[in-house]
């Protein structure tokens, strides 16, 4: 039987899974450096010393911990998503891995922040490294087929947009859960330290993304909606294949510069707050949450702007609008703006952007692959989100290597050197970002579907 196009209460079922999987692994993108590299605060450090606080050969310990985590999570994706192409469960093709994977992803997203010494030791250390590396594993197992059904349920190219549209949405509100760990931090902090706080707000976390990962296993019917063909080659040919797409390079390589800024930007919220804006460690919660609203507002003009002018000169100028934003952020200090109406121009400009980068990228894919299996006769959902996820993780990792080695330069009120440094560079990476997706071939017009 041919797959039924998926109602709008399947659409939700499924997107469930990605607000679960956005709360889930908001931790380790953004508050790992922040727990194990506190910012220096006029009070203090914030958090005890668990682990080697200097550098490595001019790299700190928690940016290389975390590179090495993330690189090896890129190169598990392209193993995962041909096993998950060429899966045949009768549970479900996709759904089988997220259903072994959801428990142990959540609780390694809660262990990474529950170092087992109270001071710096290397048995915390190696604690650390061994959890981030099963993190990344349980979360490839589950994101990675996840994301293959966005391609599979959308076989009609309505149905495309509509669902990069709702999973963004409810990846924006797991990002906006996430982003009041610094306020309920705070709120736990009136009875508890500020270790035992932070490590009870990750655990609620935890909780509660586990449980929206779990919505799409149990009540999303996939053979039904979803467009699945058995696939045989390796993964060798696959990842060939993917990458022999002419269409895919520059779209991946602008991706990973995005990745990167974005992670710049997410890392770094909390410094950029408390150093160069002066504001208590709360207002970045406040800082977030204001972005992801606006950028939930303008999720329906968003994708008027795409029908009218294409998927490309959309994306274009949400790199223009990212790297306006990083600018301003770099001169903070020595605009003639205060810093509370600075605040809310870089909050609420920040939307368009990260609507933008929610919805279209997912679509653009969708698009691609259905392109390539025109061309080629070849189905390999699984294997074009998986090469998706290698250069969004490769720019996270790189983004992690880098970001805590420029705060060794400067992290205070007194010397926010590598503060700075970090927004100029965010800027760089999103005007070459822009560059390089100038020369996609925008595939809006054309409508695929088969």
């Amino acid at each position: 039987m041919p797959a039924e196009r998926p109602p709008l209460s399947q659409i939700i079922i499924y997107a469930m899974g990605q607000l679960g999987w956005s709360l889930a692994s908001f931790g380790a993108a953004n508050l790992l450096v922040y727990f194990y590299l506190p910012p220096e605060a006029s009070t203090g450090v914030l958090f005890p010393t668990f682990i080697y606080q200097g550098s490595i050969l001019g790299i700190a310990l928690i940016g290389l911990i975390n590179f090495s985590g993330r690189l090896f999570d890129a190169i598990t994706d392209p193993i995962i998503g041909n096993w998950s192409d060429r899966s045949v469960s009768k549970f479900g093709k996709r759904k089988k891995f997220m259903a072994i994977s959801a428990v142990p992803f959540a609780l390694f997203s809660f262990l990474i922040f529950f170092p087992p010494g109270n001071g710096e030791s290397t048995l915390n250390g190696i604690w650390l490294t061994a959890s981030i590396f099963l993190f990344y594993l349980f979360m490839t197992l589950y994101v990675i087929p996840y994301t293959a059904l966005i391609g599979e349920m959308g076989h009609h190219p309505d149905d495309r947009m509509r669902i990069s549209t709702v999973t963004s949405v409810t990846w924006a509100l797991g990002f906006m859960i996430g982003s009041n760990a610094y306020a309920l931090q705070a709120f736990f902090q009136q009875q508890q330290s500020a270790t035992a706080a932070f490590q009870t707000t990750m655990g609620i976390f935890a909780l509660v993304a586990l449980v929206f990962m779990l919505v799409p296993v149990f009540f999303l019917k996939e053979s039904r909606y979803c467009r699945q063909s058995k696939v045989e080659t390796n993964a060798f040919h696959a990842v060939r294949a993917v990458f022999r797409n002419r269409n895919f390079i520059p779209f991946a390589i602008a991706d990973l510069m995005y990745w990167l800024a974005l992670t710049f930007i997410q890392s770094g919220v909390g410094y950029y707050v408390t150093i160069l804006m002066g504001f208590p460690k709360e207002q970045a919660t406040l800082f977030l949450t204001i972005s992801f609203l606006t950028s939930l507002l303008l999720y329906w003009p968003v994708n008027i702007i795409v029908r009218r002018v294409g998927k490309k000169k959309t994306v274009i100028a949400a790199f223009l609008v990212f790297s306006f934003i990083f600018g301003l952020t770099t001169i903070s200090g020595v605009l003639p703006i205060s810093n509370q109406v600075l605040f809310y121009v870089l909050s609420l400009s920040s939307g368009f952007p990260l609507a933008v980068f929610g919805i279209v990228p997912m679509a653009i894919i969708a698009d691609i692959l259905y392109q390539h299996e025109s061309d080629t006769g070849e189905q390999h959902a699984g294997m074009f989100y998986a090469a998706r996820n290698l250069t969004m993780k490769m720019g996270i990792s790189l983004a992690n290597l880098i970001f805590p080695s420029l705060l060794l330069l400067g992290k205070s009120v007194q010397n926010p050197l590598g503060v700075q440094l970090s927004t100029l560079l965010a800027m760089v990476f999103c005007l070459a970002g822009c560059f390089v997706f100038m020369r996609y071939r925008d595939l809006s017009k054309k409508h695929l579907s088969i």
